[in-house]
This record gives C-alpha cells, sequence and structure tokens, in this order.
C-alpha cells in the first residue's frame, strides 16, 4: 500500500466527515483521476461503510447488551438474540469471563428497555443480562490510528 493509498485511508476514516476526491488532489498534489481510481480500489478492497442514524433526532436509544451463557448454548442464544426485532448486531466476546455474547439494540424506552431484558433474561442457556448505554460522547477519533494505517 502506497503513502497516497495512506492518506486517502486516513481521511476517509476520519471521524470528521470525508473529504471530497477533488480536495484530496488537491491536498496531495495529484491528478483528480489518480484520487478517484485509488478511492474506489480502497473502497472496494478494504473499507466496510455504512450508514448511522441518529437514533436521539427520533427519540430512540442504543443499548448495549453483556450475555452470560451457561452449558455451550452461547451460538443457540446467539441464535436467539438476533431473531429479535430490536436487535441489531450480535457478537462472540472474550475478556470478562462472565461476558459471552455483546448484542447491540434499538429501544424507544425504559418500558421496552425492561422488557428486552426480562426476555434475554429468561431465554434458555442465559445466565445473567446487563446493560448499558453511552448517553454523551466525550471525544471522538478515527477508528483505525493513523500509526496502524501507516504499518499497513
Amino acid at each position: 500500500m502506497s503513502e497516497v493509498d495512506k492518506t486517502i485511508l486516513k481521511d476517509l476514516l476520519s471521524p470528521i466527515g470525508r473529504k471530497s476526491s477533488l480536495s484530496l488532489a488537491n491536498g496531495l498534489g495529484i491528478p483528480l483521476t489518480t484520487v478517484q481510481r485509488r478511492r474506489k480500489r480502497l473502497e472496494k478492497e478494504f473499507l466496510e461503510s455504512n450508514y448511522s442514524l441518529n437514533l436521539d433526532k427520533f427519540g430512540w436509544r442504543r443499548v448495549d447488551f453483556f450475555i452470560s451463557t451457561k452449558n455451550g448454548k452461547t451460538d443457540d442464544v446467539a441464535i436467539n438474540l438476533f431473531g429479535l426485532n430490536e436487535v441489531t448486531f450480535v457478537g462472540k466476546s472474550i475478556g470478562a469471563h462472565t461476558i459471552d455474547l455483546r448484542a447491540e439494540t434499538i429501544v424507544k424506552d425504559n418500558e421496552q428497555l425492561l422488557d428486552l431484558l426480562e426476555k434475554i433474561k429468561g431465554m434458555s442457556g442465559v445466565t445473567d443480562a446487563i446493560w448499558s448505554e453511552i448517553v454523551k460522547v466525550m471525544g471522538k477519533k478515527r477508528s483505525i490510528p493513523s500509526n496502524i494505517i501507516d504499518q499497513l
């Protein structure tokens, strides 16, 4: 990966918002078509992109559940979780010995949160579930630190 590719990646991964290909080309001192070609290749081969809705604007909340399982039921619980409408992501986790799964969810209010918590705790194979919610973002950096991009 060239230094130009790394510079384009750093810009595309910026939390501030992406620059246009034209402004990148001007900043790098290279032709616009070169930036466009490289950007297209980087986006196709190395980047995952998606849009995220600002739920606060609509009165909804994003809540993460951290779930403990037992008796080798982690995969079964994950499948059951992903079947719930409120659940947008389920992943196996390692680290804390009591947390086997993390589920990202979207809820409207505390009543729906409590109902979902009770539903999760009632699933076969679940020993415990706790939840966490970001109430204020204190800062946000590029998703991949520059020094790691430099090592690619």
